[in-house]
């Protein structure tokens, strides 16, 4: 059984590699397609907002709230004024890279938001 998990690590690995080639496309392609026919209801295109309520949290917050975060980082700055459902899905990729390039490092994230 290919599982879903197994298919996004394997995409968030190809979509980190400094120097893809044309194997590693070919590798991403097949990977997607797999992720899109085994579990079309997650399937969503890279630059295709899936909507509101993908976003939806269980706290109420809305997709739509604006971020008010200034630590004075260039991160805060890039975030801040900006709503949540632009930058919740940027984020949530590079959670998915990080679990796979640094797996502690993921842990330690999730165990401080936790």
């Amino acid at each position: 059984m290919i599982y879903e998990q197994d298919l996004r690590e394997a995409i968030a690995e190809c979509q980190g590699k400094r120097n893809p080639d044309a194997n590693t496309c070919i590798k991403l392609a097949a990977y997607f397609t797999i992720l899109n026919n085994l579990y079309p209801e997650e399937k969503l295109k890279a630059d295709q907002d899936p909507g509101p309520e993908f976003y939806q949290m269980a706290s109420g917050t809305t997709p739509d709230q604006v971020i008010e975060y200034d630590s004075g980082t260039e991160f805060s700055k890039m975030v801040h004024g900006r709503s949540e459902s632009e930058i919740m899905p940027v984020m949530d990729e590079l959670m998915e890279t990080i679990k796979f390039i640094h797996p502690r490092l993921y842990k330690s994230v999730l165990n401080k938001l936790h």
